[in-house]
């Protein structure tokens, strides 16, 4: 159990990453907003009015889930990795290395600011989506408890990244080469259900599957997997993440020299 002084350093490393892209929102929240609009009107009206219903709901419908995950995903894990390898640039990460602070705080810190940048990003992205389609969440709890993890996934991929990356242009070749191919493949413009098997099964391989559809069973109903198994595997990841993170910290890699 965390002591009062340790409580008071997770708050404190929390507050100083929340302002720090809140300080710039017009770079960090209104980007994303914009983004997705045009993903509304050009793939969800344009084209989406063409290619008719998917799985019993309109095409624009079908794809606000997976827009939401893609802007979570890509918000969590810039923001960790970004502030955490400018702390290691500026050598401000070894004054929380030579504190009395335990590692995970300063993991859960970074994390926790990830997860409130992706968080705050999925829902102003939900909200935008109101403008273009109207529907009501099938289930909340399912919503915001995927919204969570999921967010919470890829803040523990960006601090990793950081940890690992020894310049700038590093923390950019994980989204650019791993993230973005996932992401699209990931069932955010289609259901894997029109594969064939082959590459239907394939698609279980990739993680954001999992997330995509078990946030577009929250919002709509509709799945392509099922939920538990989907719930399942997001725990499992983040997990993985935690205690890898977790060990990478311990050994010092990328922050000791």
């Amino acid at each position: 159990m965390y002591q009062v002084t340790e409580w008071i350093a997770l708050q404190t490393i929390v507050v100083k990453e929340v302002r720090r892209f809140m300080r710039i929102w017009v770079q960090t929240l209104i980007p994303p907003g914009i983004t997705m609009i045009l993903y509304f009107v050009v793939f969800g009206n344009l084209i989406g009015s063409r290619l008719g219903q998917m799985q019993g709901v309109s095409y624009i419908e079908y794809i606000v889930p997976g827009l939401v995950m893609m802007s979570v995903i890509t918000n969590a894990y810039s923001n960790v990795a970004s502030s955490f390898f400018s702390s290691k640039f500026q050598k401000c990460i070894e004054e929380l290395l030579v504190s009395p602070i335990p590692n995970s705080i300063i993991l859960l810190g970074y994390v926790l600011g990830g997860v409130f940048r992706g968080a705050l990003v999925g829902m102003t992205i939900m909200v935008l989506s109101l403008f273009f389609v109207q529907f009501t969440p099938n289930d909340l709890i399912m919503t915001f408890l995927v919204l969570f993890l999921t967010a919470s996934l890829f803040a523990m991929g960006g601090f990793i990244n950081a940890l690992f990356a020894k310049k700038f242009d590093d923390i950019s070749i994980v989204p650019t080469f791993i993230l973005a191919p996932l992401t699209y493949l990931g069932g955010v413009f289609y259901s894997i259900d029109l594969f064939d098997p082959f590459w239907r099964t394939l698609s279980l391989f990739n993680p954001i599957v999992y997330m995509v559809n078990a946030f577009r069973y929250g919002l709509l109903g509709i799945t392509d997997v099922n939920i538990g198994y989907a719930l399942a595997m997001i725990l499992i990841f983040n997990l993985l993440l935690f205690l890898s993170a977790m060990v990478l910290l311990h050994k010092g890699v990328g922050v000791k020299h």
